[in-house]
């Protein structure tokens, strides 16, 4: 790889990193192409990107986005994306159910910190935006909805009156 090349990739990784809110550092050492892969098409379709970078790329690329503070040693594919939740969730679930337990979560950077492995597995917990959505529209609608019901009680009540009194009538 020529310095071009390099100037290059690091000016492409650092606009991709300053769009991201997290970076998560895996270990993929013993890894097959074909597992990669799988982790990169589960990865596209959650607008999450995977690469393989030199640690000293990846470094002078995070320090221009303005996120410095990682240490990269060893062998390290970089996972990043908008949403940080849905980020640690893809990474936990790919280290889970990838089959081989040659893809370890070694740390990340998250809101502006450099995070360790029990960090990204918390951020995997909690809900995704969606999900978390869902939830708060719930609960506003939860006291409309209960005074829907109240409402309606006592034309649902009045309803089955009558249809006792037309049962004992036809009897």
């Amino acid at each position: 790889m020529t310095r071009t090349e390099k100037k290059e990739l690091i000016n492409e990784l650092a606009k991709s990193f300053q769009m991201a809110n997290g970076i998560v550092f895996c270990d993929y050492k013993g890894m097959t192409h074909k597992q990669i892969e799988e982790l990169r098409k589960l990865s596209k379709t959650k607008s999450i990107q995977v690469k393989v970078v030199k640690n000293t790329l990846a470094m002078i690329a995070m320090e221009n986005a303005g996120k410095s503070g990682a240490k990269l040693k060893d062998t390290n594919l970089l996972v990043w994306g908008e949403d940080i939740v849905e980020l640690a969730k893809t990474v936990t679930e790919f280290a889970k159910t990838s089959g081989t337990d040659k893809f370890v979560v070694k740390g990340g950077y998250f809101e502006g910190g450099v995070v360790e492995t029990k960090q990204v597995e918390a951020y995997s917990k909690l809900a995704s935006r969606e999900e978390f959505l869902g939830m708060l529209l719930s609960t506003w609608t939860a006291p409309i909805r209960n005074t829907l019901y109240v409402w309606t009680g006592v034309q649902r009540q009045w309803v089955t009156a009558l249809s006792e009194i037309q049962k004992q009538k036809s009897a």
